[in-house]
């Protein structure tokens, strides 16, 4: 008879796959397309780090969409990416303009700073987006020894708030900082999501524009893991493979993130995707913009909607559904849609907010 105290060591599911929520976009699991392309890089021996065919290709498939002269470097996650991409941007005495909301303030315990060793020199924004004058703000002091040296300007695209520049907005930001000898980095973590928004090719916002590295996210819009730092202007950084390497982002078997964002980006996965979680996110925004005791406040331009809604209701509805406070104190939420969501799930969420609201 079998120790019914024994721990199983089959693999085996541990969850519901029907359960959803409005949490983010990381909780949702991989695309199909994206898991039966790491089955195909599987199988046979590929030369690591690198030296294999899936990353090789995907450079190629890069230069379709940012042209010829972007080069990938493949790595693990969305803060070691913009480490490495802003520690090839920065010298040793250099600062980091951003917004005060940007993830790399906000998110990334530290990282920039304690791991990069670099300056974040932050500007309130009303939206999330810097513009030329808020650049100006921090953009001062080059020759000041007693203050870190302003190099890079990095814009967060879609925003931590869920809103999206535009192309114009871009160039402006590009011209400005360029004009003061500063680099421009763009956290595309959401990318996908801010090119479906605007209805443009993703070239047209980064280096058609003159934005000089990007960080290109695929976690969230359905890859199983990895990101990439997309260097555009190869005059811009230099030594990106030692700074990959020693910022612990050097994947052995690259092969499999190469093949994920071939995945995504050889056809229209990234797009699809993208689209349909902006979709759900209008959708959901929609149902509950007419309810009395909600107010959206911020313009929905991809997958986020962020509310204010009264704190009792806010936790009587997270213990049906996962999402987030942003601001706990204030009463203000916000919930993600991801690219497995489906209308059934946003209509439930509205029908139990108005539930919650109800009693």
């Amino acid at each position: 008879m079998a120790d019914p105290q024994a721990v199983r060591t089959d693999a085996r599911r541990h969850h519901d796959p029907a359960l959803r929520g409005f949490a983010s976009d990381n909780y949702a699991g991989a695309h199909p397309e994206v898991l039966a392309a790491l089955a195909l890089a599987n199988g046979g021996h590929q030369v690591a780090y690198g030296e294999d065919e899936y990353t090789d290709h995907l450079q190629r498939v890069m230069h379709s969409h940012f042209g010829p002269t972007a080069e990938a470097f493949p790595v693990f996650n969305g803060t070691g990416a913009n480490v490495t991409a802003l520690q090839a941007l920065t010298d040793r005495w250099g600062a980091v303009i951003c917004a005060e909301t940007a993830h790399i303030n906000v998110d990334e315990g530290g990282a920039p700073e304690r791991m990069g060793g670099l300056k974040l020199l932050t500007v309130p924004t009303p939206d999330g987006k810097l513009t030329p004058e808020l650049i100006d703000r921090q953009a001062w002091g080059w020759d000041d020894e007693h203050r870190a040296m302003p190099q890079v300007v990095s814009i967060t695209q879609n925003t931590e708030l869920g809103t999206v520049y535009t192309v114009d907005e871009v160039r402006a930001i590009t011209e400005h900082a360029h004009a003061h000898g500063m680099k421009v980095h763009l956290d595309g973590a959401r990318i996908a999501n801010a090119a479906a928004s605007l209805n443009v090719p993703m070239r047209a916002f980064t280096n058609a524009v003159g934005v000089d590295v990007i960080t290109f996210g695929g976690t969230k819009n359905g890859m199983l893991f990895g990101e990439a730092v997309v260097v555009l202007n190869p005059d811009a950084v230099s030594h990106m493979k030692h700074l990959r390497k020693l910022s612990m982002q050097l994947a052995s078997k690259m092969r499999f993130v190469s093949v994920q964002l071939e995945a995504l980006l050889a056809k229209d996965l990234w797009l699809r995707n993208a689209r349909h979680s902006n979709a759900m996110a209008q959708r959901l925004a929609d149902g509950v913009s007419s309810v009395d005791g909600v107010e959206i406040l911020h313009p929905v331009q991809a997958n986020a909607v962020f509310a204010r809604l009264p704190h009792d209701v806010s936790e009587r509805l997270q213990k049906r559904f996962r999402f987030y406070f942003w601001d706990e104190a204030a009463g203000d939420v916000r919930w993600m849609c991801s690219f497995d969501t489906t209308e059934e799930d946003v209509d439930s969420f509205v029908q139990a907010l108005k539930e919650e609201l109800a009693r």
